[in-house]
């Protein structure tokens, strides 16, 4: 047992009155502990349903991202004209709306401007569709990649994926404890604001409830982030919804500037598209890069527009909703998926080659 660590348990454990917050590198110390496993199963249960019970700080997330930051993998810098982009989505998956956040990759990476996505296989709580199976359900396999692999594919390419199981595999051994649980811990919260990248990075993060934006807002601060964009998105997404206004929060000093964008004011229709199967997913996907109209287009065009025109390649809403339009109908980010699955394939097959 550590005593270290149970005195840092005590703090957020100890319930409404006498319980403390811990400070920032009080909360940095404890996620190094679990994640190097110098902590016990019991103290480590214990510790991640008590976080959750007083919910942490924005002093805390900074802290537990330190830890990421030091322990964990990122792709180094590379030219580029704008900040790389960082989507922080939840690791735990979709299960109700069809997400489109591989698509706006390919978009963005199209149009010259870099993208790194992050996260894992089926996981808890919810066991929803993954990022990594849409990949792959489009020929992309990112699990094949060791991190040197995955940084010349993203040097090539502009497109990044940081797979944690291959990557960051001190994560690995709080998943089962998660799934133990059945409620997501406040490591939930602060993998949408991890930045694996060590260049200058624009982060885009989703969430679900009103009060963490304000934490997510605290821990960027402190960590000195000055480029973020919030987005409570669908099932805590970054994509932009279509079946209400659209809630966004732009990093500016000292204060966030709100932007709200209703999809009927650029005459989409006001549904999102449901989730079917995994295939079928991909189905409507590969119609979207074959510039095929449908739902999903609309969801395509509605996010492709908003992150072109928050990149900095396109002026306003409406330029960066034709600019989309035109990348998707004429082929390029058909072309940009394509060159993607070849260089992955590529260096997986050969991967001296590449490291």
């Amino acid at each position: 047992m550590s005593n270290i660590f149970r005195e840092l348990l005590k703090k957020v454990g100890s319930g409404n009155h006498t319980g403390e917050n811990l400070t920032r590198t009080e909360a940095a110390i404890a996620t190094k502990m679990m994640l190097l496993g110098e902590a016990t199963p019991a103290q480590i249960g214990a510790f991640l349903i008590a976080h959750r019970i007083k919910r942490p700080t924005g002093a805390e997330l900074a802290g537990m991202l330190d830890a990421y930051d030091e322990l964990g993998a990122k792709l180094q810098a590379i030219p580029s004209a704008s900040p790389v982009i960082v989507l922080g989505i939840p690791y735990d998956g979709r299960t109700r709306t069809a997400p489109i956040s591989p698509v706006t990759a390919l978009l963005l990476a199209a149009a010259g401007q870099p993208v790194v996505m992050h996260g894992g296989d089926r996981l808890p709580t919810k066991y929803g569709l993954p990022l990594i199976e849409i990949w792959q359900g489009l020929g992309v396999d990112w699990t094949a990649l060791q991190l040197p692999q995955t940084q010349q594919v993203f040097e090539q390419t502009k497109i990044g994926f940081i797979y944690t199981p291959n990557h960051f595999p001190l994560t690995q051994s709080l998943w089962e404890y998660r799934d133990q649980l059945g409620k997501r811990p406040p490591f939930a919260t602060m993998e949408l604001i991890w930045c694996p990248y060590a260049g200058d990075a624009h982060l885009i993060a989703g969430f679900v409830h009103p009060p963490t934006e304000g934490m997510f807002q605290a821990a960027l601060e402190l960590r000195g982030v000055k480029k973020y964009t919030l987005i409570k998105g669908l099932e805590g997404s970054c994509d932009l919804p279509r079946d209400r206004t659209a809630i966004i929060a732009l990093s500016a000093t000292p204060n966030l500037e709100r932007l709200l964008l209703s999809p009927h004011d650029y005459d989409f229709t006001t549904k999102n598209v449901p989730l079917g199967t995994t295939e079928e997913l991909i189905t409507q996907i590969q119609d979207v890069l074959a510039g095929k109209p449908g739902e999903l287009m609309q969801t395509a065009l509605w996010n492709g527009g908003f992150y072109l025109w928050q990149s900095g390649i396109c002026s306003d809403m409406r330029s960066g909703i034709a600019t989309a339009n035109e990348l998707l109908n004429n082929g390029a980010v058909a072309a940009k998926l394509q060159q993607l699955s070849q260089i992955v394939k590529s260096s997986s097959e050969n991967p001296l080659q590449h490291i």
